[in-house]
């Protein structure tokens, strides 16, 4: 397995300066051998690229890229943690939220983004726990949030 960031360059992708909390809290916290991310949205430069519920202003599909985003978010904030992506030794757990329409019931479709990203950046050490949950509304209405809690030695 190539580096993380090296994987990140051959998909095309790279890591986005990380995101300004919005409110009282710290990207991430180190404790022992893990790292803690704050939620993230689906910010780009600064914006939210799109806002509302998944399933009725949000397409499914749009909301699994926004996902995908909010995990390229999240490993900006654990790079700036730790200095380099290849002090991940794994990926714990992923939390994923979905602000969701009342009837929509594809939330594991939607944080499969997140999911995928992380496979095909670390591997099998970006196989992790997971929850995905629809939630009523989120933050600067967001249609997606992301946290998660990785390894690091």
């Amino acid at each position: 397995m190539s580096n993380p960031e090296a994987r990140l360059n051959e998909m095309g992708l790279s890591l986005p300066a990380v995101p300004t909390p919005a409110a009282a809290y710290v990207p991430t916290v180190r404790t022992g051998p893990y790292v803690y991310v704050s939620g993230q949205v689906p910010v780009v430069e600064g914006k939210l690229p799109a806002t509302g519920k998944v399933g009725a202003e949000v397409d499914p599909e749009q909301a699994k890229d926004l996902a995908r985003t909010c995990a390229l978010n999240a490993l900006a904030a654990i790079k700036a943690e730790m200095g380099d992506l290849a002090a991940v030794k794994r990926v714990v757990k992923v939390l994923g939220f979905v602000a969701s329409a009342p009837d929509f019931t594809g939330q594991p479709g939607v944080i499969n983004g997140a999911s995928e990203l992380l496979i095909d950046v670390f591997g099998d050490a970006g196989k992790h726990a997971r929850s995905a949950v629809g939630m009523a509304a989120l933050p600067l209405d967001a249609p997606v949030e992301v946290e998660m809690i990785v390894e690091v030695g």
